[in-house]
């Protein structure tokens, strides 16, 4: 039985970061769900990727989902202006769910005050936001900690998706 993967998405996300991983979980048979802002109907990549959001941060609970994926670039920034998707991905970490976030990523789980003592990698200009959250940083290719996948850049996505599909079961 495949699992359902929420995926926090906005303008500007780092197009490889969602488009290989989401194909490679559709290709082990799991669902993804897009999640937007309120009134977000499409989103738009840096390299001009197009994405249909499916749902609304105001219509869904993160108890409808199994796992979650923060694609790294511009989007995560954005998506912390509002609240609801840090509350969001708290609930997956207090879940014990999968979380799976690359690059840039890891920015909204920040906001979730539960960083301390887990170990995280993300893109090189978040590393201090990620020590000051308590996380220690560590610069390898994936780093797997308490149920949570994080990468550095598009170079390590293999290794990211590798790891996410193990969590998948």
């Amino acid at each position: 039985m495949g699992k359902k993967i929420a995926t926090l998405i906005t303008n500007l996300f780092e197009d490889v970061e969602y488009t290989e991983p989401v194909q490679a979980y559709k290709e082990a048979g799991h669902e993804v769900i897009t999640i937007g802002k309120p009134s977000e109907k499409v989103v738009t990549g840096k390299k001009d990727t197009k994405v249909s959001i499916d749902k609304s941060i105001e219509d869904v609970q993160p108890s409808d989902f199994d796992a979650l994926l923060i694609p790294g670039g511009f989007s995560p920034d954005q998506l912390r202006e509002d609240d609801r998707f840090g509350e969001f991905a708290k609930a997956f970490m207090e879940a014990d769910k999968p979380v799976f976030a690359i690059c840039h990523g890891p920015q909204v789980l920040i906001d979730t005050d539960l960083l301390n003592g887990v170990d995280m990698t993300g893109y090189k200009s978040i590393r201090n936001d990620l020590k000051n959250a308590g996380a220690t940083y560590k610069d390898e290719e994936v780093v797997v900690s308490k149920n949570i996948v994080t990468s550095r850049e598009p170079k390590d996505i293999p290794a990211f998706n590798r790891e996410s599909l193990k969590l998948l079961g």
